[in-house]
């Protein structure tokens, strides 16, 4: 077995709770990664997530490259149309790797990947029609059921400007569908149309689906390696299933999260210093949000880029109220280097930093952080990846989502359902006039 390359380390929490406490906690995550892997637990019937990167077949794989083939020489653009765990994964992995520079020149080799359906905002597609009249594309519209308001919205509008622009048989070969395998609208649609169709297992939640070509079709249309991002899933998948206890890396993380919280740390911080981290905050916070967030309990998952949000978010992060914990996720290497130059007036007074590194710089910026926030009184969880790239981001995600499991189990609550997302569906619903 391949050791993970992600480590956690938990040092910094020490003092915030006794070592019976922590101990108490990491026996109650054992047992609640025992009922995991026995499929014994509440939602068990959404466990296809815990096997994926070993099971998803070959031909699904090839027939994703296939496609990327097929429509990255002819597509400038590609939408991804998707709500959630609809596309939140995929954004994630691809603003992790992709050079947002070369994005914004339309110079990559790959499409560029944009969004859809993830939002109700007039002025955002009054601004996106007119960029596809510029621009050759192509669509992934992704959702089980095909009614889900925001993409079926989405879906209606530029279906119909693909095929307004390219004709109807032309448009068909520009769609791409994911979906259920039996039922439903987009289904059943897919189907009448004849477009290239791929399944959402039954047994795998949105949240949980970025290893599922819900996930793999969007990263692989935009250049990078799904191979390599499954083979870091499947080195944790081994690790998180397979790991003695102790060294076991995903109980770690949720014992300790869990531990702080019944010592009344209610909110949890997952930090950086990568701005091109933003999305992997946004996806974890569905993931734990929408995993743990019911029955009255819940840790409330937030997000903070730094060193940015330091100049706004700092003040409270070290004197606010102490009902806060962080977790850090340290890189230890750029795939980049830039150095600060000399300057002979030396007039910001920063020649001090010359001939260092940006990441030297934003190294210490962290450990500073670090040091401070403990100091004050905030408990720190250290997650540390070598690099960014598709085998640690594989690594990364499949360790949260494990992680998430057995830390809602911890919880006694279903980590794999979401009853409380409907309430709002079903007043907007009414105040439009649906039937």
């Amino acid at each position: 077995m391949d050791n993970p390359s992600i480590f956690i380390n938990t040092e910094l929490t020490d003092s915030f709770a006794s070592t019976e406490v922590f101990n108490n906690y990491f026996d109650r995550a054992t047992e609640a990664y025992k009922t995991l892997l026995s499929g014994n637990g509440e939602g068990n019937d959404f466990l296809g997530w815990v096997d994926l990167p070993q099971t998803l077949s070959n031909d699904i794989i090839n027939r994703i490259h296939d496609d990327v083939h097929r429509l990255s020489s002819k597509c400038k653009l590609f939408v991804v149309i998707g709500i959630g765990g609809s596309y939140l994964g995929a954004r994630a992995v691809i603003e992790a790797l992709q050079n947002e520079l070369e994005m914004l020149s339309h110079s990559s080799s790959s499409p560029l990947i944009i969004y859809a359906g993830h939002t109700l905002s007039e002025e955002y597609y009054a601004q996106l029609l007119p960029l596809l009249d510029q621009y050759d594309y192509g669509i992934a519209v992704i959702s089980k059921s095909g009614t889900t308001t925001e993409p079926a919205i989405a879906f209606r509008m530029l279906k119909h400007h693909l095929e307004q622009k390219y004709g109807i048989g032309e448009a068909r070969q520009r769609i791409i569908a994911i979906t259920d395998a039996n039922r439903g609208a987009l289904h059943n649609l897919a189907l009448q149309e004849g477009y290239s169709q791929y399944v959402i297992p039954d047994n795998v939640g949105g949240r949980f689906s970025v290893f599922t070509p819900v996930g793999l079709l969007p990263i692989a249309m935009a250049g990078f390696n799904i191979d390599k991002l499954l083979s870091g899933a499947q080195t944790m998948q081994e690790h998180c299933r397979n790991a003695q206890p102790y060294q076991n890396r995903a109980l770690q993380y949720a014992s300790r999260r869990q531990a702080l919280y019944a010592q009344g740390y209610k909110v949890e911080v997952l930090a950086s210093f990568l701005p091109q981290l933003r999305y992997i905050s946004e996806w974890w916070k569905q993931l734990y949000g929408e995993s743990e967030g019911k029955e009255g309990k819940g840790i409330l998952p937030h997000s903070l880029c730094y060193t940015t949000d330091l100049h706004s978010m700092g003040q409270y992060m070290q004197e606010g109220e102490r009902m806060i914990f962080e977790t850090f996720i340290r890189v230890d290497k750029s795939q980049s280097s830039v150095t600060i130059p000399s300057d002979s007036q030396d007039l910001d007074g920063i020649n001090y930093l010359c001939g260092k590194s940006l990441t030297q710089i934003n190294h210490c910026a962290e450990q500073g952080t670090i040091e401070a926030h403990h100091d004050g009184g905030v408990p720190i969880l250290q997650l540390q990846l070598p690099t960014i790239n598709e085998q640690t981001l594989g690594e990364l995600l499949y360790f949260f989502e494990f992680a998430c499991g057995v830390s809602g189990y911890i919880e006694k609550v279903n980590p794999f359902n979401q009853p409380g997302v409907e309430a709002y569906k079903k007043n907007m619903f009414r105040l439009l006039g649906k039937k």
